[in-house]
């Protein structure tokens, strides 16, 4: 098995240094810089909280799709969504966290897994529940963020069909059709119809 490719953000240096050398006496994981990583990578994240600051920063360019680990020294219940749409995939509070338990969240992250202690998992559902229920519902969206309109289109695009194809299969216009298209595009910030197609799918809708 290849080992995973891993890089590490701390909120100081002294940290930074010390979970870098740890990481580098272990076979399962390579190090690599931060500016290095990829979606297909994993990035190890330190802090004391979810400040504003930090969430802004693993939302902002290459690091946005990187699936990342938090060790964390305190989660409040509203930072457990935030840390989520972050592509946070595991959560390790640092108090209680060994190297061995560490490790074992970068490789899970790194195949694709999650990791995240009960309490929090059930803080995480409790979020999703209210959000839905609060936000999306009164609205007609899904947890995709997605109508049902846009659902059906998109499962259509995602057959290959194209406007006109999909404006007589669903009885609208093909300029019906193009607005769904450029409203949802818009409003999740997907670059075109084959990336709104696999938001869709990476989200489970289509």
């Amino acid at each position: 098995m290849e080992p995973i490719r891993v890089a590490v953000q701390a909120t100081d240096s002294i940290t930074q240094t010390g979970l870098a050398s740890f990481l580098r006496t272990r076979s399962e994981v390579a190090v690599l810089d931060v500016d290095m990583v990829t979606e297909q990578d994993v990035l190890l994240v330190q802090a004391d909280r979810m400040t504003p600051q930090i969430v802004a920063s693993l939302r902002q360019g290459d690091l946005a799709m990187v699936p990342k680990v938090l060790l964390v020294g305190d989660l409040r219940e509203n930072d457990v969504l935030s840390a989520v749409e972050c592509r946070v995939v595991a959560v390790l509070p640092r108090s209680r966290t060994s190297g061995d338990r560490l490790l074992e969240a970068i490789v899970a992250a790194g195949s694709g897994r999650g990791l995240m202690p009960p309490d929090l998992l059930g803080k995480l559902l409790d979020s999703v529940r209210r959000l839905q229920h609060d936000v999306l519902s009164p609205r007609g969206l899904s947890a995709a963020g997605l109508t049902s309109r846009e659902v059906d289109v998109l499962r259509l695009m995602a057959d290959g069909w194209d406007t006109g194809e999909i404006a007589e299969k669903l009885c609208y216009s093909e300029r019906t059709v193009k607005n769904v298209i450029y409203e949802l595009t818009s409003r999740l910030n997907l670059r075109n119809r084959p990336h709104a197609v696999a938001y869709a799918m990476q989200a489970g809708i289509i």
